[in-house]
C-alpha cells in the first residue's frame, strides 16, 4: 500500500479520486481494501473543507440514478441487498456498506464520491 498524505490540494484531490476508482474493485479485507477505506476518509475530510457544497447525499445520489433509468426499489435489490435492505437506505435508516457502494458505482455507474459523501441535510 502507498503511503498515504493528506490532500492538501486540487491536484491531489483529483488524484485521490481517480485512486479510489481505481480500488473500487478491490478485494474486501485486502491492503488494497483498506487502502480504499483510509483515501475515502482523506477525500471526505478534504470535501467537507474545500467543497461543502460538493457531491449530493448518498441517498441522493441513488434516488437520482433511480428516477434517470426508471427503476423501482426492487432494481436495486441486486446491488444493496434484501427489499428492506433498500428501503431503509433509501430512507437513510441504513448506511451504505462498501459491497453496496461497489455494487452500486460498478452496475449502475453512481460516482464513488456521490457514494461516500456525507450527507449536509436529511435524505428527501
Amino acid at each position: 500500500m502507498p503511503e498515504l498524505q493528506p490532500i492538501r490540494t486540487k491536484r491531489d484531490y483529483d488524484e485521490a479520486l481517480a485512486r479510489v476508482d481505481a480500488l473500487m474493485d478491490a478485494r474486501p479485507d485486502s491492503a488494497e481494501d483498506r487502502e480504499l477505506d483510509l483515501l475515502v476518509d482523506l477525500v471526505v475530510a478534504y470535501e467537507e473543507t474545500h467543497m461543502p457544497m460538493g457531491y449530493p447525499s448518498p441517498v441522493e445520489a441513488i434516488k437520482y440514478c433511480m428516477e434517470q433509468r426508471g427503476l423501482e426499489p426492487r432494481d436495486l435489490v441486486p446491488f444493496i441487498g434484501s427489499l428492506s435492505k433498500v428501503s431503509e437506505v433509501l430512507s437513510g435508516k441504513r448506511q451504505i456498506t462498501m459491497p453496496m457502494a461497489r455494487a452500486l458505482h460498478d452496475d449502475l455507474g453512481i460516482p464513488a464520491g456521490s457514494l461516500f459523501a456525507r450527507p449536509s441535510r436529511p435524505p428527501s
